[in-house]
């Protein structure tokens, strides 16, 4: 991954999350928690995970680890307080991904993995792949969860970025 590419990632990050909680604002918490037996249960489970795995990542990725109890932890019961935290942190991923350099994306990230506690270590841009390629996996698992609910979040494609769409990727 080179730097342009983390940077137009980020930006489909923020994009995709907008649209997802905006779909998402239009449901009763009743019809967000229902257990639709998705991995992490539900939508709002699921939303929780995403932005639970985000700050553990960014954590990594700014060695100011974040701590957590479990993948299915739930940092926020309240949805637009989850929303919120959701805005804040896409803006931390677009700050945290224009401070970074071609050398920085070269070189080597070390952690300790909560998975099985033992350390880690893999060529930083391969982590930062794995990074935007998880939200994405998960986000597929929403926009099914949303389809279920009668709701649409309309296209999900990369290339359907609006950046991309005016030519201004950078």
């Amino acid at each position: 991954m080179h730097l342009k590419q983390a940077k137009d990632m980020a930006r489909y990050n923020q994009w995709m999350n907008e649209r997802i909680y905006s779909v998402c604002a239009e449901l009763t918490d009743a019809e967000r928690r229902s257990d639709k037996g998705a991995f992490f249960k539900s939508i709002h489970g699921t939303l929780n995970h995403l932005l639970l795995t985000d700050k553990l990542w960014l954590g990594r990725f700014l060695g100011a680890p974040f701590s957590i109890d479990g993948l299915d932890q739930e940092l926020y019961q309240d949805f637009n307080q989850l929303a919120l935290a959701r805005k804040e942190t896409d803006e931390t991923i677009l700050a945290w991904i224009n401070s970074l350099t071609d050398e920085v994306l070269s070189g080597q990230l070390l952690y300790t993995s909560i998975v099985n506690p033992e350390p880690r270590q893999y060529e930083y841009w391969f982590a930062v792949t794995h990074f935007f390629n998880h939200q994405t996996h998960h986000r597929g698992q929403l926009s099914a969860l949303l389809n279920q609910c009668g709701k649409d979040c309309g296209v999900t494609d990369l290339i359907w970025l609006p950046q991309v769409e005016e030519g201004k990727t950078t």
